[in-house]
This record gives structure tokens, sequence and C-alpha cells, in this order.
């Protein structure tokens, strides 16, 4: 990722996006050539020069402070993961590969995390990387995602199976959300983890794939996603409606805990028991520890 143009792509997409009467700027009529602010108007609003912006919205946050950051995000009305990506952006523009080192991939789990996913008995629980391969799962884990742990390809990967797998648009009953969220967290990771070239390849290929990707890379998307409901369409169990809390796992950098849990009595727990019934006749928890 070129981090000019990533820079101004970024802020040119978020001054696009803002009405003049969402950002209380009076237009005094007259017609404008463009439906988001214009830069002179950001620049007002941040209390910065026109000259100053323009530099910026080129690309350019070398030496930027954090006050200015935060100036254009409030300018821009930027939320939390918005924000942060901008600082991610201007933080790693005076970074050098070799001084940002790279990722290194993660192939297997402490033991001590696989003790603590499979102590999760009544949720699917699972530690992802940050490419969003699934790296460990609990047994309901693995149980949920059967799909992928059916399919040859490795790693289990959300990004390739929600742009790649036909199935995909079948276990998401809202394959479009499913879609846009994956990419905003890739967006999010490729700010936070600009030199890291497994990411890069990911997105790559993706977008040399995938039409849909690429459509939704180029809006500049970002998201944390912490917690929430999905839903989802199992082949062998039916409709599960999950609540879910991904955790970041701080002595593990890169690495991130998702636990899915049901509302007790609800249908979903009762598929949740089915699931994991079914799990233990096939062994799907065995099957994929084998081949990951």
């Amino acid at each position: 990722m070129d981090h000019r143009d990533e820079a101004r792509d970024f802020l040119s997409s978020r001054r696009a996006r803002i009405t003049p009467e969402q950002a209380g700027v009076e237009t005094f009529g007259g017609r404008r050539r463009v439906s988001g602010l214009r830069r002179e108007e950001v620049a007002r609003l941040a209390g910065v020069s026109i000259d100053y912006y323009t530099r910026l919205e080129r690309g350019n946050l070398q030496g930027v402070s954090d006050s200015v950051l935060d100036a254009i995000a409030g300018a821009l009305q930027l939320d939390g993961a918005e924000h942060e990506h901008l600082r991610d952006l201007a933080k790693h523009q005076n970074d050098s590969p070799r001084r940002a080192g790279r990722t290194t991939p993660v192939a297997a789990v402490r033991p001590e995390l696989q003790y603590l996913l499979d102590v999760i008995t009544d949720a699917p629980a699972m530690i992802l990387n940050n490419r969003q391969d699934i790296v460990a799962a609990n047994d309901l884990g693995y149980a949920m995602h059967s799909v992928q742990v059916d399919s040859p390809d490795r790693p289990m990967n959300f990004s390739r199976f929600i742009f790649l797998h036909p199935v995909a648009r079948e276990f998401y009953p809202d394959w479009q959300r499913a879609a846009h969220t994956n990419v905003a967290i890739l967006r999010r990771e490729a700010g936070r983890n600009p030199h890291d070239k497994d990411l890069a390849a990911l997105i790559g290929e993706l977008s040399m794939r995938s039409d849909e990707f690429r459509e939704l890379w180029a809006s500049h998307d970002v998201r944390r996603h912490y917690a929430g409901v999905k839903s989802f369409r199992h082949p062998v169990v039916g409709p599960l409606e999950l609540h879910f809390q991904t955790l970041e796992l701080a002595e593990d950098p890169g690495l991130s805990l998702t636990i899915y849990p049901a509302t007790p009595g609800s249908p979903t727990a009762d598929a949740l028991r089915v699931l994991a019934s079914w799990a233990a006749t096939e062994r799907i928890g065995e099957q994929a520890r084998a081949l990951v």
C-alpha cells in the first residue's frame, strides 16, 4: 500500500461524503460542483490554511502533529476507527520497511490459548490473525465453520471464503454486510501494518480475483469490529443468530479471540447444542486441527 496514495484517497473520500448541511457550512446559494465539502471548507472547519490542508489531501502527512490530525478528524466527522486510521497513515509515512519490520505469520497458538478455547464448550470460539486466518478454534467454532474445514483451501481465511467461495452467500444471509465489514477490517489492518507483505499479498489476490472486493476496497471504509450480533445459515442446523465479542490478545500481537454466545433459551441456543452433538459425531475439531 502506497502511504501517500492511501492518505490522499482516504481524505478525499471522507470529504466527499459530508454535505455542507451535515457540517453546518453555509453555502449562500449558487451551484456547487461537488456534493461534499470543498477543501477550503474543511480547512476552515479544522482551523488550518487551505494550502496546508491541500498538502495533506495530496497525501503528505509527514510531520503532522496529533492536534492537527484531531482537528481534521473533527472537521471530516471521522468515527473512532477512521480517526485511528488517519493517525496510522501519518505515523507510517515516517517509517521505513526495515525499521517497521514485518509481521511474522502465526502457524499455531500457544498451548495455553488452545486450553482457553477448549474450556469454552457452549459457544463457538476462535482465534484469528490480522489477515483473517483461523489460527485456532474450539470444536464448536470449527463446526460452525464446517464449510471452510471441508474446503481444501489453507489457511482457512474469512476474506477468501467471503469473496471467492460461492457457499458464502448462503452461509451469510446478509452477504453484502459481511463483505463490507470484512473489507473495512482489512483496510484498518493495512493501515496499522503497512509493511506486512502477507497482508498485502492477500489484498492483491482478492483485488485481482473479485470485482466486488475491488469495488468495496475503493470505498476506503475502515471499521473496528469488537461486539455486536451476526446472523448465519449453517448447512446442518439452519439459521443462527449469535452475539459476538472480540478481544485483541495483548501478549500475542496480531491475534484476536472471538466468542459467539447465543441468547439463553433461544432457538439458536438449541441449534448450538445440536451442532455440538453433530461435531462430536463427525469429529470436526480433529479433522480441522489435522489440516491446519
